[in-house]
C-alpha cells in the first residue's frame, strides 16, 4: 500500500484545509470524427486523539504540543486511524525535536511488532547531528519519539528497534469500541477527511451519434466509482458528461439525413432508425464521394453557424444518442449529467483571444498553434480552414472550470494514448498563467490519469469474431445471462432452486453478472492493459466479485443462523478482541478510512478492490479459527461478522456492485 505523507503539523483543531474543488475528468479515446473521451503548538488532553488531512501532494496535519501546555478543543476521532495516528506523532515530534519543523512518516506496519511505524528519526537525526544535539543516534531519537507521545485510549505500547524505527501498537479495547461505533452510528462515521468540498468529475463521454462499446468501460466504470469514493468522503460530486456532440461528424450525419429523407421532420426518429447503420452508411458515403463530402463540410459550418435547420437536425441525432447512452448507463447503475463539447464552444474564441494577447498562439503552415517546449510540433488550437479542435475544447472548458466553476484540481481520466494531448495541454495554461508551476504543489493543478486498454484471448483489442467493437450494452448481456444459467446450474444440482422465485434469480444474475464486470476492470491498476474473459471474472474462485458475493453472503446466512438480533446486540453486547485472529480482523477493519483515503488521493479503484480481497480472506481465516455460532464468545463475533458485511457492503457500493444476501 502506498504510504501517504503528512505534512508538518500547522494547525490545533483537526480540519480539513481550505474547501477545494477537484475536477475529474474522464473521456475518451480520440475517434477519426469528433472527441471521445474520460505556530506555537499546544498538547493534547491525555484522551483526545486528532486527524491529519491528505490529498495528493498537500496534507494538513491537525495537532501537535509540546509537553505541559494545556490543549485546544477538537474534534475527538476525527479522520482515519492513520490520520490520528500521524498527530500525536506530530505532537510528540514537536516535544522531542523543537526547533525542528518535520512532517510526521507514519506507516502501516507489516511485522509483527507493531500496527503502525513511525519512521522520521532517521532523518531527523541528520538534520540535527553536530549541531550540539544531546542525541548520540538515531535510535536515541526514536527512543525519544516513543516516549513523548500523549498518553490515550488508542496506543498501547510503543517500542523502537534498528535505528529508531517506532513501533506502535493499538489498544484492542480502542479498537473494538471504534467497531462497535461505527455499528451504532453508521459507516459515514468512518468516512475520511480529505481536504476539498466539491468535486467535479467528468467522465464516459462517448461520441454522439456512435453507440457504447468496450472501449468506454473502463472509463465509465472509473469515473463511477472515483464519484462514489468521494461522495462518501462528505465530499460534493458534480458527475460531468463531456459527450462528442460537435464536429465533423455531424455535417455528414445531418446532409445524409436530408438527402435520404427529405422529409426527415414529419418522420422524426423513424428517419434514422438504427443510429449505428445509419452513421455507418453515412460515413461510406463520406469516404466515397467527393462531392457528398463537400456538402457535409458546408453542413458544419451551417449548423455551426446557427441556421436552424440544421440546429433542429443536429438536436434530434443528440437526442436519440443520448438516449440509447441512458440505456446503458442504467444498467450500470451509473448517474451523469451532460455537459457536451457543444457547452463551450461559445467560450472558445474569447478563450484563444485571450491567449493571442499574451503572445502564445502563432501562425504556423497556415493554422494557429501554441510551441510547447519539450516537444517537437506544436498545439494546433484552430485549424488550416478556421475549425476549431479537440485542443481549443479543451481550453475553453478548462478555463470555465477554472473561473466559473472555480476548481482547484482538474483530472483527466482517459486512455494512456492521450499522454501526450494533455502534457502539452497542461504546459500551455501554465504558460498563460492559469496554473502554477506543479514543482510548487499548489493549486489550482490539473493531472492526467490514464488507463490501459481492453483486450481479447489474442492480446488485441477486444472486439466481436466479425471484427467489430464489442457493444457495451451486448456486453453486460452477456455477463447476466452467463451468471444466470451457473446460478441456475448450482441451485438445481443442490435442490436449493426451489427456495428461489424468478424475481430473486433475476436480480440475483443482475447484481453478479455486472458486478462481476466492473471489478474485473476495477481491480486491475489502472494503467495497465487487461484481458477480458467472461469465464475468470464469473469464477467463484480467487480475486473476483463472484467470490466476493459468495463471501458476503456466507457471512450473511451465519448471522441469519445464529438467531440473535444483531440489531439489538449493537446496543447491548460488547466486542472482544481476545484471541489473535479477531484482533487482526478488527484492526483491519477499521482501516477502512484510510484505503479510501488512500484510493481516493492517487485515484486508483484498485485499492478499494484490493483491500475488499484481503478482507474477505481474513475473515475466512478468523470464521476457521473462531467458532461464532454456539460459542461462548457468540455475541461478540456476531458483531465483528456484522461489522466485515456491513464494510463488504460499502466497498461494493463504491465499486457500482450491487450486493447478494443469498447465494
Amino acid at each position: 500500500m502506498r504510504a501517504l505523507a503528512a505534512a508538518a503539523a500547522t494547525a490545533v483543531v483537526a480540519a480539513p484545509t481550505p474547501a477545494r474543488l477537484l475536477l475529474v475528468s474522464a473521456r475518451r479515446a480520440a475517434p477519426r470524427f469528433g472527441h471521445c473521451r474520460a505556530s506555537p503548538f499546544t498538547r493534547l488532553p491525555r484522551s483526545a486523539c486528532y486527524a491529519s488531512t491528505t490529498m495528493g501532494d498537500e496534507t494538513s496535519t491537525s495537532a501537535s504540543g509540546s509537553a505541559q501546555e494545556p490543549a485546544a478543543p477538537a474534534v475527538q476521532g476525527a479522520g482515519s486511524v492513520k490520520q490520528q495516528i500521524s498527530n500525536l506523532v506530530a505532537l510528540s515530534l514537536h516535544a522531542t525535536v523543537p526547533e525542528v519543523d518535520v512532517e510526521p512518516i507514519v506507516e502501516v506496519c507489516t511485522g509483527k511488532f507493531g500496527d503502525y511505524q513511525c519512521n522520521n528519526a532517521m532523518g531527523l537525526w541528520s538534520k540535527v547531528k553536530g549541531s550540539g544535539t544531546s542525541f548520540k543516534n538515531p535510535n536515541a531519537i526514536g527512543q525519544s519519539i516513543a516516549k513523548n507521545l500523549p498518553a490515550c485510549d488508542v496506543i498501547e505500547s510503543a517500542s523502537v528497534a534498528g535505528p529508531g524505527f517506532v513501533n506502535i501498537v493499538l489498544s484492542k479495547s480502542w479498537v473494538a469500541k471504534r467497531i462497535q461505533d461505527m455499528l451504532v452510528n453508521g459507516i459515514k462515521t468512518w468516512a475520511p477527511i480529505l481536504p476539498v468540498k466539491r468535486v467535479v468529475l467528468d467522465f464516459s463521454s462517448p461520441n454522439i451519434a456512435k453507440e457504447m462499446h468496450v472501449g468506454h468501460l473502463r472509463s465509465t466504470i472509473i469515473g463511477d466509482t472515483l464519484a462514489r469514493m468521494f461522495e462518501f468522503s462528505n465530499v460534493e460530486v458534480l458527475r460531468r458528461n463531456h459527450v462528442g456532440d460537435w464536429g465533423t461528424q455531424f455535417g455528414m450525419l445531418i446532409e445524409f439525413l436530408f438527402e435520404k429523407f427529405p422529409n426527415w421532420e414529419e418522420l422524426g426518429s423513424q428517419a434514422i432508425g438504427d443510429l449505428q447503420l445509419f452513421y455507418k452508411a453515412s460515413k461510406q458515403r463520406f469516404d466515397d464521394d467527393a462531392e457528398f463530402k463537400d456538402r457535409a463540410q458546408q453542413a458544419v459550418v451551417r449548423l455551426q453557424g446557427g441556421e436552424e435547420k440544421y440546429r433542429a437536425a443536429w438536436k434530434k441525432i443528440c437526442e436519440i444518442s443520448r438516449n440509447e447512452f441512458d440505456q446503458v448507463y442504467k444498467l450500470l447503475d451509473v448517474q451523469l449529467e451532460e455537459k457536451g463539447e457543444s457547452f463551450y464552444n461559445p467560450y472558445i474564441p474569447q478563450v484563444l483571444e485571450k491567449l493571442s494577447s499574451q503572445g502564445l498562439i502563432e501562425e504556423s503552415e497556415g493554422a494557429r498553434v501554441i510551441f510547447i517546449q519539450g516537444h517537437q510540433i506544436p498545439l494546433i488550437v484552430v485549424k488550416r480552414d478556421g475549425g476549431f479542435n479537440y485542443a481549443s475544447t479543451d481550453l475553453a472548458a478548462l478555463w470555465y472550470r477554472l473561473n466559473v466553476e472555480k476548481a482547484e484540481w482538474i483530472i483527466y481520466v482517459t486512455d494512456v494514448g492521450q499522454q501526450q494531448h494533455f502534457d502539452m495541454f497542461f504546459k500551455a495554461a501554465r504558460m498563460a498563467g492559469w496554473l502554477p508551476d506543479p514543482k510548487e504543489k499548489k493549486f489550482p493543478k490539473t493531472s492526467h490519469v490514464g488507463f490501459g486498454l481492453v483486450l481479447g484471448a489474442d492480446g488485441k483489442r477486444f472486439r466481436t469474431r466479425s471484427t467489430e467493437v464489442v457493444r457495451l450494452g451486448d456486453l453486460l448481456d452477456e455477463a447476466k445471462s452467463r451468471s444466470k444459467s451457473e446460478l441456475l446450474q448450482r441451485l438445481t444440482e443442490n435442490g436449493k432452486i426451489v427456495d428461489w422465485t424468478d424475481e430473486e434469480l433475476e436480480k440475483t444474475s443482475k447484481a453478479v453478472g455486472y458486478g462481476a464486470v466492473k471489478y474485473a476492470d476495477l481491480k486491475n491498476n489502472r494503467l495497465t492493459n487487461y484481458t477480458f474473459s467472461f469465464d475468470q471474472m464469473l469464477s467463484d474462485k480467487g480475486n473476483t466479485a463472484v467470490y466476493l458475493q459468495y463471501a458476503h453472503a456466507r457471512i450473511c446466512s451465519i448471522i441469519r443462523k445464529s438467531n440473535m438480533d444483531v440489531e439489538e446486540l449493537k446496543v447491548s453486547g460488547n466486542i472482544s478482541l481476545a484471541h489473535p485472529d479477531e484482533r487482526v480482523l478488527g484492526l483491519y477493519l477499521i482501516r477502512y478510512a484510510e484505503i479510501v483515503e488512500e484510493a481516493c488521493t492517487n485515484l486508483l479503484p484498485s485499492v478499494l478492490c484490493e483491500y475488499l480481497y484481503n478482507l474477505s480472506e481474513m475473515f475466512t481465516r478468523f470464521y476457521t479459527n473462531c467458532q461464532v455460532v454456539g460459542s461462548p464468545e457468540e455475541p461478540s463475533r456476531l458483531l465483528l461478522c456484522e461489522a466485515t458485511a456491513v464494510v463488504m457492503r460499502q466497498c461494493f457500493q463504491l465499486l457500482g456492485i450491487t450486493p447478494v444476501y443469498k447465494l
